[in-house]
Parts: structure tokens; C-alpha cells; sequence
């Protein structure tokens, strides 16, 4: 039986819309425009302890779409997932909260988004596949240079 409590275990609890938001802060008039509009994407990722084992883990998508300088919309949508993570060493445990979870969120969250765009009356808004792995590493990059007096000292999100 002690064998037991010491078996890995990472499981997924709960996975939740957090937060959602859309604003067509120039409607109906921006409606009439015929510009091309131009589309920024923004994802942050976030992660903190719930309970002793417990995980939440969020990832944020801020899509803003302008014509002309002036917005047509803007969606921001916060999925979240939380997970049971325990006798995992800890070199381990941050890959796996930075990499394993985000990429289990991220699939709902693209179809909120584009969900979401569709029925405000847009075309939907399709977030590309973002590889979690790649970030997490180029993050864990910049926060040791950062350490060591070699970087700026800033970690940006990717878009």
C-alpha cells in the first residue's frame, strides 16, 4: 500500500471557461466599412497551485480585430483546466504544468474563440496550433539569461 501513495498521478479534474468577454466598441457604424481588417492575437499562459497537488492552469487568448485603426471587435477568452499532479520530481513538474496542460486547454479554447466571433456575426477567428513545448523552452531560456545578468531581464508572451 505505501508503494501506492507514491505512484505518479497527474489527471485531469475540471475543464472550465474562466472568463469571456466581447465588445464591438464601434457598432453598427464599423459595420459599413469595407477596409481589410487587421487581426492581433495575443495567448498568455498562466499557473498556480490550487490546493496541496492541485493545479490550476489557464491559457488567455486576446484576439482584436481593427479596420482602419478602430476596432471591430475584441474577444478575450480564459480556459482553464485543473489538474492533479502529485509524486511528480520536480524537474518534471514544471514541463508538465507549462507543457502537458496547456496543450490539453488550448483545444477548447480555440473553439470558444471561434465559436464566439461566429456568432457576434463574424467570420470565425481560427487559432493557429501553438507549440507549448517551443515556448516553455524559449521562456526557461530568457529567465536564465536573465539570471545571469546576460538579458534584458524581460520575459514577453508569445502572440
Amino acid at each position: 500500500m505505501a508503494d501506492d501513495n507514491q505512484s505518479p498521478v497527474f489527471q485531469i479534474q475540471r475543464i472550465y471557461l474562466k472568463d469571456l468577454s466581447l465588445e464591438q466598441p464601434n457598432s453598427p457604424q464599423i459595420l459599413l466599412e469595407q477596409a481589410q481588417p487587421q487581426v492581433d492575437i495575443n495567448l498568455a499562459l498562466g499557473a498556480e497551485p490550487v490546493a496541496d497537488g492541485i493545479y490550476e492552469v489557464a491559457v488567455t487568448a486576446t484576439v482584436t480585430t481593427k479596420v482602419n485603426d478602430k476596432v471591430l471587435f475584441l474577444v478575450e477568452a480564459k480556459q482553464a483546466g485543473i489538474f492533479e499532479i502529485r509524486n511528480i520530481p520536480d524537474e518534471q513538474l514544471q514541463p508538465i504544468i507549462g507543457i502537458a496542460c496547456p496543450g490539453i486547454v488550448y483545444p477548447y479554447l480555440r473553439a470558444i474563440v471561434s465559436d464566439v466571433c461566429t456568432r457576434a456575426g463574424f467570420p470565425p477567428v481560427l487559432l493557429s496550433e501553438v507549440n507549448f513545448q517551443a515556448m516553455f523552452e524559449a521562456q526557461r531560456e530568457q529567465a536564465a539569461k536573465a539570471a545571469s545578468g546576460n538579458g534584458s531581464g524581460i520575459i514577453t508572451s508569445a502572440n
